[in-house]
């Protein structure tokens, strides 16, 4: 079988906010590969380092250790101008709000343009609104609405006008940071079936971020589930969701609503609690604080080990049952 492609490669990731003793650890040794044309999703609660970790990914946060490759070079810290323009284009974004992240004042054509003439990927004017047109066509609005602007939409039609700004930079890899968790339960799939879309057709990556597993589960490939700063747990998405191995991961799942009322009514939530569980202690096979995540099989193979362990020390559960 011939060895895939690794487009982001996170080694030892640690991004940190403050100094002394206001300093705050965000995210702490994550390690992680991504595959070329593979959706990979990490999924965990708010302030876990989720979208810290993309940020970073795309230069928007500076990190504090630990290096971020992209296509086999380093994109973190200085690097230089070409590299920084080709990361730029190439790694692109998708914001969680889509009303915050829209420029209220500006039409969507240029809101749409505005990469392309930051960084003059075009050839005239002409090209330039081809460009647009195009990449409106493809996320399904009308050509007329580049000449509104974003508050006479809805939010799903923001949304697709944040994808399209995105996609017109022609990018190999998206972070997709939450990019349906504020749109209305009718329009996520459409959203969900749009990116799907095209990630066949643009052969595109993405970096999923979400904090609820069942949004993740029909789309992705592989998911991380990630606490505190942490990566606790990778798999294959159907292997996690039949198998999963960390107690948090298994009370983020126990938390997935069931459509069936009377299976949701008996259905028992588990409660994590870190104060059980000591990762200075609780160290994996390799020695690291966290394990390295570089290949599902051998953190779940080490998560067993750490399983055993734990097991062996204490007799009580991580999770409570309400």
């Amino acid at each position: 079988m011939a060895e895939r492609e690794k487009l982001i490669e996170l080694k030892d990731l640690q991004i940190t906010f403050g100094s002394g003793k206001k300093k705050f650890v965000a995210v702490d040794h994550v390690n992680f590969d991504i595959y070329k044309g593979e959706t990979f999703s990490l999924v965990g609660e708010s302030g876990s380092g989720k979208t810290t970790i993309g940020r970073a990914i795309c230069r928007i946060n500076p990190t504090s250790g630990g290096d971020i490759f992209f296509k086999g070079q380093k994109i973190n810290g200085k690097i230089s101008k070409e590299l920084d323009r080709e990361v730029i284009r190439k790694v692109q974004m998708i914001f969680q709000d889509p009303m915050a992240s829209l420029n209220e004042r500006a039409k969507v054509e240029y809101i749409v343009a505005e990469g392309l003439l930051n960084h003059h990927l075009y050839k005239d004017q002409n090209d330039l609104h081809e460009k647009v047109m195009n990449a409106l066509h493809e996320v399904g609005l009308l050509p007329e609405f580049a000449s509104r602007f974003p508050h006479e939409f809805s939010g799903g039609q923001r949304q697709r006008i944040g994808i399209a700004r995105a996609l017109v930079m022609e990018p190999e890899f998206i972070v997709a940071d939450e990019p349906i968790s504020a749109l209305d339960v009718s329009i996520r799939a459409q959203v969900l079936n749009l990116l799907n879309s095209m990630k066949k057709s643009r052969g595109l990556t993405y970096l999923f971020i979400a904090h609820d597993l069942s949004v993740v589960r029909f789309i992705s490939d592989r998911i991380a589930v990630i606490s505190k700063g942490r990566i606790v747990e990778l798999a294959e998405a159907e292997e996690l969701f039949l198998h999963p191995l960390h107690p948090y991961t298994k009370a983020l799942l126990s938390a997935v609503p069931i459509p069936d009322p009377g299976l949701e009514k008996s259905k028992k939530l588990l409660v994590y609690d870190p104060s059980c569980h000591d990762y200075s202690v609780d160290k994996s096979r390799s020695g690291r604080r966290s394990p390295t995540v570089t290949s599902s099989m051998a953190t779940r193979r080490s998560w067993k080990a750490t399983a055993r362990n734990i097991r062996a020390s204490s007799k009580h559960c991580h999770l409570t049952v309400f």
